[in-house]
């Protein structure tokens, strides 16, 4: 793939964010466009997402579809400037598994979607991203610490770790950073479905879980709020105490 021409930052500032249908990819699409930012809002299935100081533009498709991401940013970005500032990996999924519980096919579906959807997403943005860039991949606690009933799930968010670290060596050449958020308990729908955040928040040192506006304001420092330019291959953990390491 040609790298494309870009402009340089100081332009009106782009940021992708996947999972942008709900949870901590809405509230982080949100947190830019606050900022005034035009977001590409990336879903598996189409979300509205009005904002009046900056522009969404919605596009519907599978991060495990590389061909697919680089299309979209080759239709979109060129009326954008040409450049990306800023991306998120926020879409996942954490189906609950064991040893005994799991399947070849639950296994390749989170691993996909929450590994090599993160490298896919990396791959497509990074010829369009200018030097001084960011990326936040979203990890888990549970990829620090082993999760009861989440036994793929807290392997592919080891991985999403890892890879974040192998990636933020690569691109310092070409001065992008590349970080992650492991988050703990978050009031999403998801969370909130499993019956179990009130049980979870009772054991947690700050006495609640997090918010999803929280976890992505995170994601804004470590990108377009400029206060983590020098922090690349990292990971904060955002668990309110009940993971520190």
């Amino acid at each position: 793939m040609s790298t494309p021409a870009i402009s340089p930052i100081g332009s009106a500032s782009v940021a992708l964010v996947t999972g942008v249908g709900s949870g901590m990819g809405h509230s982080t699409a949100e947190t830019f466009l606050r900022q005034g930012w035009t977001v590409l809002g990336v879903d598996i299935s189409p979300v509205v997402l009005d904002h009046a100081d900056g522009q969404l533009i919605p596009i519907v498709l599978d991060v495990r579809d590389r061909q697919a991401i680089e299309a979209a940013l080759a239709e979109h970005l060129p009326a954008l400037g040409g450049a990306l500032h800023a991306v998120a990996n926020v879409a996942g999924i954490y189906p609950p598994s064991t040893l005994e519980t799991y399947t070849a096919e639950l296994f390749h579906k989170v691993f996909d979607i929450n590994v090599l959807g993160v490298l896919n997403i990396m791959a497509a943005s990074v010829p369009y991203m200018p030097e001084g860039s960011g990326i936040v991949n979203f990890a888990s606690v549970d990829g620090f610490v082993a999760s009861p009933g989440q036994l793929v799930y807290g392997a592919s968010k080891s991985a999403v770790i890892m890879l974040t670290k192998a990636t933020a060596l690569e691109l310092a050449p070409r001065k992008i950073r590349v970080n992650a958020i492991a988050p703990g308990w978050v009031a999403t729908p998801g969370n909130a479905a499993t019956g179990r955040m009130e049980a979870a928040a009772a054991g947690i040192p700050l006495g609640r879980v997090a918010q999803p506006e929280e976890i992505a304001h995170w994601v804004w420092l470590l990108t377009g709020g400029g206060a983590a330019s020098f922090m690349t291959g990292d990971t904060i953990t955002l668990s309110g105490g009940d993971v520190i390491r």
